[in-house]
């Protein structure tokens, strides 16, 4: 299976790239480039904002981190030093949703590995997916296989991928739920043209998380898949909020906004992930990084204020 390496190296092939997109669809890079006046970190500080879980009430810290991509790699420890921080850095600022599938590559295995040096597991909201299997046999057989991988006994939440088998899968996860193995159900999707099936499957089988894409430039989630989650009562996994960084593109020559002050945000990044954890029924929103600095930049976003109306209408305009 294709690595997000190899999307970016082929991205002059436009047919290559589009069809890469599924595999990296949860990879959201910061890949803007920094003034040279802005080049001296500032460490993170405060408190995460978090939301709860409808299901149980239990409440996450808004900002997660995904794995598609960024955890695509070996064991060379040039390649893994940087996770290493980027894993520290994220558990320091106490942060607990990671979310990660089998079908990412080598993610689940490296992933698996640092928790496992990082002593960090029993602090940490694990996700993961039944991804592309049919049947309950594969599905367990897989389920398994993530487990051995990850170094753990159960996960928090388990996901049925992009609606591939969905009842038989999502009736495997609240089968290995009952057994302890698992606490939250879900379904994910990262394409708006997915969200009527998406919502069809949200009232038939009543999931306790359904994860989407969601950003400035894609708001088809606030028309249908918002809504419904807050009338059945199902918590929100925001994937795709820097558009597998595209948006970063399109303001790759404006400067940051005076108003970004007023909500403390400095950054791009900053104003793209408060958009997308602005809405009430938004519980977390899972941008990936390999870099130690974009994941800085990434969990400042979940302290502060949010955006209002009228930011995020000139959030919009700013992408226009």
């Amino acid at each position: 299976m294709p690595t997000r390496r190899e999307f970016i190296a082929s991205t002059a092939l436009t047919a290559t790239a589009a069809a890469l997109i599924p595999l990296g669809a949860c990879s959201q890079e910061n890949t803007a480039p920094v003034a040279a006046a802005d080049t001296a970190e500032k460490p993170f500080s405060g408190k995460l904002i978090e939301r709860a879980i409808p299901s149980t009430g239990e409440r996450v810290p808004v900002i997660g981190m995904g794995t598609s991509g960024s955890f695509e790699v070996g064991a060379d420890t040039a390649e893994r030093d940087p996770l290493r921080e980027v894993l520290k850095r994220f558990v320091a600022a106490g942060a607990t949703a990671i979310d990660t599938a089998p079908t990412y590559g080598t993610a689940e295995d490296v992933l698996g590995d640092l928790l496992a040096e990082s002593g960090a597991r029993g602090k940490l909201f694990l996700a993961t997916k039944l991804s592309g299997v049919t049947g309950r046999d594969e599905g367990l057989a897989q389920f398994g296989e993530s487990l051995r991988r990850l170094k753990t006994d159960k996960v928090e939440l388990l996901q049925v991928h992009n609606l591939r088998d969905t009842e038989t899968q999502l009736a495997l996860a609240r089968e290995l739920k009952q057994q302890g193995k698992v606490k939250y159900v879900g379904l994910t999707h990262y394409v708006e043209s997915a969200q009527q099936d998406l919502a069809e499957a949200m009232r038939k089988l009543k999931p306790d998380f359904v994860q989407i894409n969601y950003s400035p430039v894609s708001r088809g989630a606030e028309r249908r898949i918002f809504p419904l989650a807050k009338d059945l009562g199902i918590a929100v996994m925001v994937n795709r909020a820097f558009e597998d960084g595209r948006l970063f593109a399109q303001v790759k020559s404006k400067p940051v906004p005076d108003w970004a002050k007023e909500v403390g945000a400095d950054s791009w990044a900053q104003l793209f992930l408060k958009f997308a954890i602005s809405p009430p029924e938004v519980t977390v929103v899972v941008p990936a990084t390999s870099k130690p600095k974009n994941q800085t930049d990434n969990l400042k976003a979940g302290v502060g204020g949010l955006l209002d109306g009228s930011q995020r209408s000139a959030l919009i305009a700013a992408l226009g």
